[in-house]
């Protein structure tokens, strides 16, 4: 009987998630960050889907130890983790899903903005939107850049290092 707590796939898969949230750390352009491709490679790659979700989050809050936490942060948490569902669904990462992942993040957490920050009126939510608009941009090409990255990066290390190891 097999006792380790974890598969040597998995241990590359925390590695690029943990990789993943020290990349936070360092000086980016404005969400220009892992963190949703974290979330959709997590998903996607963990097969104990506990783990699949507890990671990210894990990952993000160690990370937001360094870097703070924000009024917004549990809409920040909520939006990874039904990311992570998008992952647990998909078959494979690709343009569709990594831009459906951008979006969603981009809704829950200027919602979450909306709620905290803004009058609760459709001028409100309209200016709350608009002003987050070129965050998206970025946000959008950090999540395409770091998910394929990540798709690409583990297909290689899999492929070299794992399939016929465990």
């Amino acid at each position: 009987m097999n006792n380790k707590k974890f598969s040597n796939r998995e241990i590359v898969i925390l590695l690029f998630i943990i990789l993943a949230a020290v990349i936070r750390l360092i000086p980016h352009p404005p969400n220009f960050v892992p963190i949703t491709a974290m979330a959709l490679f997590g998903g996607l790659n963990f097969q104990n889907k506990k783990l699949a979700y507890a990671i990210p989050i894990l990952a993000m809050i160690i990370s937001d130890l360094f870097l703070g936490f924000y009024s917004i942060s549990i809409f920040v948490y909520l939006s990874f983790i039904a990311i992570t569902y998008i992952g647990t669904t998909i078959k494979n990462i690709n343009i569709s899903n990594i831009f459906l992942s951008s979006l969603l993040f981009f809704i829950i957490t200027n919602l979450g903005v909306w709620i905290l920050g803004y009058p609760m009126t459709i001028e409100g939510l309209l200016t709350c939107f608009t002003l987050a608009l070129p965050f998206f941009g970025y946000a959008l090409a950090g999540d395409l850049f770091f998910s394929l990255l990540f798709k690409y990066g583990f297909k290689t290390v899999e492929k070299k290092y794992l399939i016929h190891s465990n």
